[in-house]
């Protein structure tokens, strides 16, 4: 990662929440033209999952995902070196009354790929430590950058995807929930086809087996981003009932009619930049040329 990008964040910070939030919407108008790989993807994306949608309103809606994108990005700035006072003020929280029901029983929260789930997720580590993975990133600054961002109140624990699911498991032994992301392609292996939109996506069904492995309750958690630098809302769901079953496919499938349906309220939230069809049933066209 440039130094002066990391610098001008650094920067952004010390701004009101207004100004941050303007900056941001801005830089991803200016992305929706500079990465055109990413444009492309959008759009098919788009196209695949809202084939009735006319395509002026698939467009707009491209455009809108873009400036989420470049706020959610700028909005690290406030993520990543803001102090506490300022986070708590920039994310609400609600429903957390259903986490601490638990009494530390082992617990994750369904956290699907909008915009807002860094911003939520350093919002709760300022109420309770929690467990998670993540991506190891090919610049080594800005993945010390990243883990610095997600583990800096509290006592976090956080692993790499190499690392896989043991420290996971120890953490939410010890009462960690899990903050766990399922929602996208990382190939076949693993995966099975569950319908997304109606079209089949190869989707790790994680979230069911790490369940049972755990004895573990699931509770959806999906963080807004508000309008004109209003902040954030983190919701926190009620546990599901009846998971996990024995039918894998049916327990995914479950997760993902739920994204669907997070997805209807705020659709340009989603990470539609993600090649999420990438992985296709054999003899299937590729999608993204």
């Amino acid at each position: 990662m440039s130094r002066i990008f990391v610098w001008l964040l650094w920067l952004i910070h010390f701004l009101p929440f207004r100004v941050v939030a303007a900056a941001g919407s801005a830089t991803g108008a200016i992305l929706f033209w500079l990465i055109a790989d990413r444009r492309r993807v959008t759009r098919v994306n788009l196209e695949k999952c809202f084939p009735g949608m006319p395509r002026a309103e698939r467009e707009r809606l491209a455009r809108a995902h873009f400036r989420a994108v470049g706020r959610g990005v700028v909005d690290h700035a406030l993520l990543w070196w803001a102090p506490r006072e300022r986070i708590e003020r920039l994310v609400r929280i609600e429903g957390l009354e259903h986490l601490r029901a638990l009494g530390g029983a082992p617990a994750i929260l369904l956290v699907p790929h909008f915009v807002g789930l860094d911003a939520g997720a350093t919002r709760l580590t300022c109420e309770i430590n929690i467990t998670g993975m993540y991506a190891r990133q090919k610049d080594p600054r800005f993945d010390r950058l990243l883990h610095h961002g997600r583990s800096r109140f509290g006592d976090q624990r956080v692993f790499s995807r190499q690392e896989g699911i043991r420290p996971l498991l120890a953490c939410m032994r010890e009462g960690r929930p899990l903050y766990y992301l399922p929602d996208q392609d990382y190939g076949p292996r693993d995966a099975i086809f569950v319908p997304f939109f109606g079209v089949p996506a190869a989707t790790i069904p994680g979230l069911s087996r790490i369940a049972r492995i755990a004895r573990a309750k699931v509770l959806p958690c999906v963080t807004r981003m508000l309008p004109a630098g209003a902040g954030y809302v983190l919701r926190i769901e009620p546990p599901w009932d009846n998971f996990p079953t024995d039918d894998l496919f049916a327990d995914t499938r479950r997760m993902n009619a739920y994204i669907e349906q997070c997805i209807a309220g705020m659709p340009e939230q989603y990470n539609w930049m993600h090649k999420r069809f990438k992985t296709r049933p054999g003899g299937e066209p590729r999608f993204y040329r």
